[in-house]
């Protein structure tokens, strides 16, 4: 019989989740956003919270429970701000549109409702 190891799943979803997110975020520090700022005004900015030190913190599993709420309000927002237009739509290949955000999205709120499991950065806090 196989034994349960939760733990390792929550780190494989904090890489998964935090890790593929980090490269969104990487792209928009070498290139910036000013695409979100026209549309988004210094609001645009906060992309650099919800794609670049939330997905850090998840990768580390430090304050993992507030940076995924961070992550999936990112999602929340860039959906309805520049993907609206997608929310009930099929891509040419036959999946949701919206897939790799729905990804992100549940993944974030997967975590805020595990924690990050004990291979983390912070461990026995509510906000792990």
């Amino acid at each position: 019989m196989i034994s349960k190891n939760t733990d390792l799943g929550l780190l494989l979803l904090r890489i998964s989740t935090g890790g593929l997110m980090l490269f969104h975020g990487v792209s928009k520090v070498i290139h910036g956003v000013s695409f979100l700022v026209e549309n988004l005004g210094a609001f645009g900015y906060a992309v650099y919270i919800g794609e670049v030190l939330a997905p850090i913190a998840i990768l580390l599993g430090f304050r993992t429970r507030i940076a995924a709420v961070l992550l999936a309000i990112t999602c929340v927002v860039a959906v309805a701000t520049m993907h609206s237009q997608e929310i009930f739509s099929i891509s040419e290949h036959g999946g949701y549109a919206l897939e790799l955000l729905m990804l992100y999205f549940l993944g974030a709120l997967a975590l805020f409702f595990t924690g990050a499991g004990k291979f983390a950065v912070s461990k026995n806090n509510q906000w792990d």
